[in-house]
């Protein structure tokens, strides 16, 4: 879908046709989002290579009220620091991550969800640790974490111009 100026989001949850149902890849645990995204991202740097064995984890920004853990229980994967890495016990799928200090959002796997062909980052960071053969669509770019002061700016382009569902 194109990254074309679509009217802000708070113009109500049905532009996002909201809720989204996800969950693992064997079904154990399930989640739902009844709030839209904050921004959607592709991360390049070296533990997400690692957690996702791939080039880059991809994720969805998802404010914490609308963000519900509604059958299962995850257990924490991956690293057991500051980012809390949560994963099915079962089939091990890293589903989403709540890092410490930052509890107004969850960030999940967007290939978590029901319905996701319609995903496309909107950022990516830590392109300084990329793999050279490593592209994605972003539109804005960033060698490390952007700083904290650019994100309502970013947040404001997202919810203008982020790809959304399409039409069912």
């Amino acid at each position: 879908m194109s990254t074309s100026k679509r009217p802000p989001a708070d113009q109500g949850t049905n532009d996002w046709q909201l809720p989204w149902d996800g969950g693992c890849r064997c079904g154990q645990v399930r989640f739902r989002i009844t709030a839209p995204p904050l921004l959607s991202m592709a991360c390049h740097c070296t533990g997400c290579q690692r957690m996702s064995a791939s080039a880059f984890s991809l994720s969805l920004a998802i404010p914490t009220p609308g963000f519900e853990v509604v059958a299962g229980e995850p257990v924490i994967g991956g690293l057991h620091g500051d980012s809390h890495h949560f994963c099915c016990p079962h089939c091990k799928s890293w589903m989403f991550t709540r890092t410490e200090g930052m509890d107004e959002f969850v960030n999940i796997r967007p290939t978590m969800l029901d319905r996701h062909e319609w995903f496309v980052p909107f950022m990516e960071t830590w392109t300084d640790e990329k793999l050279p053969w490593a592209t994605t669509p972003a539109v804005h770019s960033f060698g490390k974490l952007p700083d904290f002061a650019a994100f309502p700016a970013l947040i404001q382009a997202y919810a203008q111009e982020g790809a959304r569902p399409g039409k069912a």
